[in-house]
């Protein structure tokens, strides 16, 4: 979701960016969180880790009861006024690794008539899909069957421009100049639920290659789908294996994340959130013309997509999960489970995303982000595909989680609802905080109005 505070260096262009619509170019916490501030991040140096939270002095079992059902009560209304503002639905759930986790579902009237919302409903989660891809793309490493060194050309020969100075590594940080195939008009007929056809890794590819790139490889970050396509290309490569089977067999299965896998077709493997776009006759004059027509049942004004095939997300955004299989996916991978202590480490090296503050400015590791806020560090993603937005966050041991999920899309990709944005933000702030036990800090105040000319 690009916006004025997105650091993005894609090109403008007099047409809409068909890329809006398919999911996040950034970690929407980043804007959203309060104010980022002294986030240390660099490849040399490392990323900067959370300190601990100090230990409660003279807490009780009752104070600290009091203290999470104030969290809830606070979470729960911001969850409300988010619905009240013209969100479908949303699902909430906070861990804070102190006791049981804090989990809310709220559902506009006319939504809760289609179905009601449960806290662990399945949810298309959009590009947090990289994650996934960054975890077996590093345990193939640990493996000895690749290095993040190797250029794209040793793995795709002829398929990258310029593939021998592009390295895996770029690709995984998004340092590789390649342009977003989300962009190509190929595509956003798949994207607004309109063309059926199975997109493979390496048709993404050629569509994303298709336009210059953006700048010399390793020297800039910029946010691109295609990086994640040829990432998904070389996992099938190296494997022989679809990555659907690599999601079940390396993550899915070892975690035993039952709702957890990488969608082939529009289908669902359980009870799952029913995304929902408005119709074209009510959808808001801030979404480009050629994103207002949306395939799906439509009813009372809006657009039900849940049965769209979401598979032109691939390998940067076709995971399907649910918010606690995201909590145990996110404590497995922090804490060394999923990974080697050497392999984390790389994951967790970041490159600035912010190229007018890459000291204090959010990082980006190997799919994944970092940003420090007032409340603590968070390494996150997020995720934005049609009917579906996500923010899924941890700290540095993944013993907290949190995670945001809104059963809607355009509205916040192309901030055509100043309400339901502004909304979206007290919640996410919210949610950040209470991850880390802490009350999320009073919005500032609205600046006093100028004073009135004399006379």
């Amino acid at each position: 979701m690009p916006s004025a505070t997105s650091p993005s260096s894609t090109p403008s262009s007099a047409a809409p960016s068909p890329s809006r619509a398919g999911w996040s170019r950034r970690l929407r916490l980043a804007p959203l969180v309060l104010t980022a501030s002294a986030l240390t991040a660099g490849l040399a140096a490392g990323p900067a880790l959370p300190a601990p939270l100090p230990a409660a002095t003279g807490s009780t079992p009752s104070a600290t009861r009091g203290g999470a059902e104030a969290q809830r009560v606070q979470l729960d209304k911001l969850a409300r006024q988010l619905v009240a503002a013209g969100a479908p639905g949303v699902v909430v759930r906070v861990d804070d690794g102190r006791g049981r986790p804090v989990e809310i579902a709220e559902q506009a009237p006319w939504a809760a008539a289609d179905q009601r919302l449960a806290a662990g409903d399945e949810f298309r989660m959009g590009s947090n899909t990289k994650t996934m891809m960054a975890v077996i793309a590093l345990q193939l490493a640990a493996e000895g069957r690749l290095a993040l060194t190797d250029p794209v050309e040793a793995w795709l020969p002829g398929q990258v421009p310029d593939g021998r100075a592009i390295t895996l590594r770029m690709l995984l940080n998004h340092t590789s100049g390649l342009p977003d195939y989300t962009e190509d008009p190929a595509v956003l007929p798949s994207i607004l639920g309109k063309d059926p056809h199975r997109w493979t890794s390496a048709e993404l590819l050629a569509v994303g290659v298709k336009r210059p790139a953006l700048f010399p490889p390793g020297t800039r970050w910029s946010y691109s789908n295609t990086d994640y396509a040829a990432v998904g290309a070389v996992l099938e490569r190296i494997t022989g294996a679809s990555l659907a089977d690599l999601i079940r067999d390396r993550i899915a299965r070892p975690l035993d994340l039952e709702h957890t896998y990488l969608a082939t077709d529009g289908n669902w493997h359980g009870r799952h959130v029913r995304g929902y776009e408005p119709d074209s006759a009510h959808m808001p004059a801030g979404v480009p013309s050629a994103f207002r027509d949306v395939a799906g049942v439509h009813r009372d004004g809006r657009v039900d997509v849940s049965g769209n095939d979401p598979g032109w997300g691939g390998a940067a955004g076709a995971v399907v999960s649910t918010a606690q299989d995201w909590s145990r996916f996110y404590n497995a991978l922090m804490s060394g489970r999923l990974l080697p202590a050497a392999q984390l480490a790389q994951l967790r090296a970041t490159v600035p995303m912010d190229p007018q503050n890459p000291v204090d400015g959010p990082g980006s590791g190997l799919g994944i982000g970092t940003v420090r806020t007032p409340c603590g560090t968070v390494w996150a993603h997020d995720g934005g595909i049609t009917g579906y937005s996500s923010t899924n966050l941890t700290d540095g041991t993944g013993s907290r989680t949190a995670t945001v999920l809104i059963s809607t899309e355009f509205l916040f990709e192309f901030g055509a609802d100043a309400e339901l944005t502004a909304a979206g933000q007290a919640l996410q702030s919210a949610v950040t905080c209470a991850m880390f036990g802490k009350p999320a800090p009073a919005p500032a105040p609205a600046p006093a109005p100028a004073p009135a000319p004399a006379h």
